[in-house]
């Protein structure tokens, strides 16, 4: 054969694998496109490993044993979750209010606004319904609204106050983040996951926002000190559960419709959909049954609704906050300081009149007053939202610009140029590390074959990970009918999951490697069944672990699979998108054996692109761990993963 001859041979050949490979492609996105895992599969998985970790209900044998425990849990919920990472001179700070207007009602009542401080530079705003006549101390109740974007202008907030205020009783009505007058975009509740980023965990900023009116009604000379209420709907139920169990000031509590219990909340995910509901280890061994235990032997009413259209159900619900309580109430001498009320009419999310009448009369019931069992009539009273309005300053500090400012503060020690003194370093920091993300080692202990196909010169196996603690992941096996049985093996990620990932893997494919298009938890097909799966991301973290930490886990021990099960040392990872860039690095990190390179498309340069642009927590919930960016940044985690090459291409602009 001439030259001429042996050049046109190759380049038909040529022709003929462009031409294989370009139809590969749609059958490579094809069969990625199939899940190998019901959605339902991972929600019962992860419902059974969160409840696995919560410790039953404490069933003490005397008061005085439940008395150190309550001491204990307080002390622990405060100091160890709700306070991590906040400056102890601003959880000590005393009450700042400044009045700003007054409106004379006419009616027996007046009402005063006020701004206040939560933290320095960040106030928030409060309606204070004061009995025009007062002898001696009243007594005073917190009122708390929650998810309401009329805030405490909504109509029913306003007939509650003003007829405490009418039967001689001062009520406090405390604005919220995001809502009225503070519902500026970037006080949305989720921007509190980015304090949760830079160390200071999200709860201390809800408890703080509250706990201020409660020091201000503590230190007001017309009130009784020990006739202190607090009641709140939805949101502002949670609010009313969590301040009265941990700060035994407030006498008197009721909560509407703010809580549920752990089982309760795993049959229905979406009822904890706020962050601060599930804040980082907030139940971790612990659970909303405790906070109404806390409670005992102070009077309680729980108010829940039979037909809920947003969330804990009366029926679904009241075997665990209030039947399984009970007896702690019982065993203080007061079981009857635990009520409960099922409201029929409307029987929806409401705190109208049947649910206000009942308040009534259990407040004025045990602040020992004129049992009050009706409401007196209001509706001309009410005011606008323009005529309750009270301004915050311009600059007024916000959620998420308290987040950039703790950023801001951030100063990392360059890395050690001395190789000892830099091995020493290493090891500390993934010490650090393995505790930030909550890391523990499992291993795979089933991986079945689920499915097969056939493709354009391609063969592909799916397989589903059964992992040591009960959850999974799922990924399909892709080797090109020619390739070798030998090493390198890549492993793609795809934040949108693999069905996402045809390109990536065709080109790896390209490349003579085989490929495992990977799914972990909370990814593509291994994602719960839920529209959007960070409600779980929160129960994860809020139970004491980390998604991030069990997400590097699950990578890592399909590597260890690899290696035993396969004998392939050399393991590439090819990711894309922000959190699957992460999830590979804190792998890395951990283990600098298990990768040769990682290389990500889509990245980012720093964690701080989470900030500035701003990333949404529920487009990546699992990268808003606490203390993460506070102790590491991609430069950090890319030297813990040494000898890993690590890679970026298409980086995103910061």
């Amino acid at each position: 054969m001439n030259k001429l001859a042996v050049v046109c041979a190759l380049f038909a050949l040529g022709i003929a694998k462009v031409g294989a490979q370009t139809t590969m492609l749609p059958s490579v996105v094809s069969t990625l496109a199939g899940p190998v895992q019901p959605p339902a599969v991972t929600q019962y998985q992860l419902q059974q490993y969160l409840m696995e970790r919560l410790s039953p209900l404490p069933r003490p044998s005397s008061p005085q044993q439940w008395t150190a425990e309550e001491s204990r849990l307080r002390a622990h919920i405060l100091n160890d979750v709700a306070f991590h990472g906040w400056p102890r001179s601003w959880v000590d700070a005393s009450p700042h209010f400044e009045q700003t207007g007054v409106i004379e009602t006419g009616h027996g009542y007046r009402i005063r606004k006020f701004r206040y401080e939560i933290v320095p530079g960040f106030m928030s705003t409060a309606l204070f319904y004061e009995p025009e006549k007062i002898t001696g101390h009243v007594p005073a109740i917190l009122n708390l609204i929650g998810h309401e974007p009329g805030s405490i202008a909504v109509e029913y907030e306003q007939k509650r106050c003003i007829n405490f205020a009418k039967r001689g009783i001062a009520a406090l009505n405390l604005g919220w983040m995001e809502f009225g007058d503070l519902s500026q975009p970037e006080n949305a509740h989720d921007y509190a996951a980015d304090l949760d980023l830079v160390g200071s965990n999200a709860l201390g900023l809800f408890y703080l926002a509250m706990k201020r009116g409660l020091d201000f009604l503590a230190t007001s000379p017309e009130v009784d000190p020990s006739r202190i209420g607090a009641t709140g709907l939805s949101g502002g139920g949670w609010q009313t559960v969590l301040l009265s169990a941990l700060d035994p000031r407030v006498a008197v509590a009721v909560e509407v419709a703010g809580i549920g219990s752990r089982e309760s909340n795993l049959a229905s995910p979406g009822d904890l959909y706020e962050i601060e509901e599930d804040a980082p280890d907030l139940m971790q061994g612990f659970d909303y049954p405790e906070f109404i235990a806390m409670r005992a032997p102070r009077p309680t009413l729980l108010v829940h609704n039979v037909v809920d259209s947003c969330c804990f159900r009366a029926p679904l619900v009241k075997p665990y906050i209030y039947e399984n309580v009970k007896p702690i109430f019982a065993l203080n001498g007061a079981p009857e300081n635990l009520a409960w009320h099922e409201n029929l009419n409307p029987g929806v999310h409401n705190y109208q009149r049947d649910n206000r009448i009942q308040t009534y009369r259990f407040f004025t019931e045990h602040f020992h007053m004129p049992v009050a069992d009706t409401e007196i009539f209001s509706d001309a009273e009410i005011h606008t939202p323009k005529e309750l309005a009270i301004s915050v300053p311009a600059d007024n500090q916000t959620v998420l610009g308290l987040a950039r400012s703790f950023a801001a503060q951030i100063h990392r020690l360059p890395l050690p140029a001395d190789s000892a003194e830099r091995a020493h370093w290493m090891q500390t920091k993934r010490d650090q590390l393995t505790s930030v993300v909550r890391y523990h080692q499992v291993s795979v202990e089933r991986a079945f074959r689920t499915a097969n196909s056939k493709g354009m010169d391609f063969q592909s196996l799916s397989y589903r990970f059964d992992l040591s603690n009960g959850l999974s992941a799922t990924g399909i096996w892709f080797k090109e009918d020619n390739s070798p049985d030998a090493e390198p093996v890549t492993i793609v990620l795809n934040d949108e999951g693999y069905k996402a990932a045809g390109q990536q893997v065709f080109d790896s494919l390209s490349s003579g490697h085989d490929v495992l298009a990977l799914d972990l938890l909370f990814t593509g097909a291994t994602r719960p069944d839920l529209p959007d799966s960070s409600d779980w991301v929160l129960l994860v973290d809020s139970s004491g672990d980390r998604s991030l930490g069990l997400e590097a886990a699950q990578l890592l021990s399909i590597v260890r699979w690899l290696h035993a099960e396969r004998g392939i040392r050399d393991v590439q990872m090819q990711t894309s998108g922000i959190r699957t860039q992460v999830v590979a690095l804190v792998a890395a990190a951990l283990d600098p054996e298990a990768f040769s390179s990682v290389n990500t498309q889509h990245g980012m340069q720093s964690l701080a692109y989470l900030l500035d642009k701003p990333v949404s927590l529920r487009a990546a919930p699992d990268l808003f761990c606490l203390d993460l960016y506070k102790d590491f940044d991609i430069d950090y985690l890319t030297e813990l993963a040494s000898p890993a090459k690590i890679g970026q291409t298409s980086v995103l602009v910061q």
